[in-house]
């Protein structure tokens, strides 16, 4: 029931993630533009030749396989804490992006990451906000704390609504990528500070040297 709960939660955030990502494209159709209507043709001068110009169109860059950005298990594990990851999901909700699951061998603790990819840098702060909205829906959260990981990152802290676990939620941007990283424990145990901000600045890393030059940069 719980993992359902956990699938039921990273689904909403995809679904929300990706309305704002795909907000700016809506708008146009929306205002009246017609953004696909040709530019009228330029008349001819009598005398004057009209020469056409070829250009070469650039090839459309290859998908990203965002699941080998996804930090693995030997990534977060200690001696004295080790954890398995589950098999990733690429392109959650068809959106291009990865989630996993990581979980420890007590079974006490859970780390959940999801990347989803964006339009554009530019789109990361409304994405930001949408994404810390919706927030409510898996934790009852404390006032959010800045965090230096990434792009515009945020640390919540808190119980999940029912009061079963303690939830801890980490966001950021890395380029045109949103990354939303959750740590699930027992109630009243909230995820150290320093794993938190460890594991984020992996991820982060990953994700910044992983990604394509263009998509990469912030």
């Amino acid at each position: 029931m719980e993992m359902k709960r956990q699938h039921a939660t990273r689904c909403a955030a995809i679904a929300m993630i990706a309305a704002v990502a795909l907000g700016t494209t809506s708008c146009d159709h929306e205002s009246g533009l017609e953004t696909g209507k040709p530019a009228a043709s330029i008349p001819a001068l009598p005398g004057v030749s009209m020469s056409t110009t070829t250009t070469s169109t650039k090839p459309a860059a290859a998908p990203v396989d965002y699941t080998r950005l996804l930090l693995q298990s030997r990534d977060i594990s200690t001696k004295s804490d080790a954890f398995t990851a589950q098999p990733a999901t690429a392109n959650p909700d068809t959106r291009p992006g990865a989630e996993v699951l990581i979980v420890n061998q007590e079974q006490t603790k859970a780390v959940s990451i999801l990347l989803v990819e964006l339009d554009n840098p530019a789109s990361g702060p409304s994405a930001l906000a949408e994404a810390q909205a919706s927030l409510t829906k898996s934790v009852n959260p404390g006032p959010p704390q800045p965090s230096i990981v990434g792009t515009g990152g945020t640390v919540v802290s808190g119980n999940s609504p029912d009061g079963a676990k303690s939830v801890t939620v980490l966001l950021f941007t890395e380029g045109s990528t949103l990354a939303r990283v959750e740590f699930d424990g027992l109630p009243g145990q909230p995820a150290d500070a320093n794993f938190v901000t460890n594991t984020g600045q992996k991820q982060a890393i990953a994700l910044r040297v992983g990604l394509p030059t263009a998509q990469g940069a912030s």
